[in-house]
């Protein structure tokens, strides 16, 4: 067990799964590797529009270094990025589908990254995809079911007390200063 992975560091975040589906699909291994791994995800319903927390998340997540990918059939561009229409349209591989979706339409979502080899799926919080976080499982592929990837990404990187919430983690790291264009690299 690292630091962090204790019982004190299990949020339940209200979720409506059963013990043994949050174990299968919130699993504190499972979210850690795969936000410290991931360079490219593909954002399923990644809005144009900013107020959106999807637009939200995508912002943050390119902030945070993560190459995003939209997916969004009516947007020709999001966040200075190509969308594309669907997973199977992306002609690149992508490390995580991350799906802002409503449940009906996430096993769609499950087959394409499963047919495009992706190796994980993510589904927001309070979406209801367990059929399609089954299937992507049966297939191979790591499955995060109702979490949010911005915040355990802020949660487990130390940062999402900065915004106060509660994270259940007790850290003395402090907020390091983004590099300017002029200092960066």
């Amino acid at each position: 067990m690292g630091p962090g992975s204790g019982p004190a560091c299990d949020l339940t975040l209200n979720t409506r799964l059963t013990d043994e589906q949050r174990r299968r699909f919130q699993s504190v291994d499972t979210i850690r590797r795969l936000l410290r791994d991931a360079r490219t995800i593909a954002l399923v319903g990644l809005s144009t529009n900013p107020a959106k927390a999807s637009h939200f998340v995508g912002t943050y997540l390119q902030h945070e270094g993560y190459r995003i990918v939209p997916v969004n059939p009516q947007a020709r561009e999001i966040l200075g990025e190509p969308a594309y229409p669907d997973v199977a349209s992306i002609p690149f591989p992508v490390d995580v589908v991350d799906v802002f979706r409503p449940g009906r339409e996430c096993l769609g979502v499950a087959e394409q990254a499963i047919a495009a080899n992706v190796p994980a799926i993510w589904f927001q919080l309070r979406i209801d995809a367990l059929e399609a976080a089954e299937r992507a499982e049966a297939a191979g592929l790591d499955v995060v079911l109702d979490r949010c990837i911005k915040m355990e990404h802020g949660r487990w990187s130390g940062t999402l007390h900065w915004a106060g919430m509660n994270t259940e983690l007790v850290t003395a790291r402090k907020r390091r200063r983004p590099l300017t264009r002029s200092e960066a690299p």
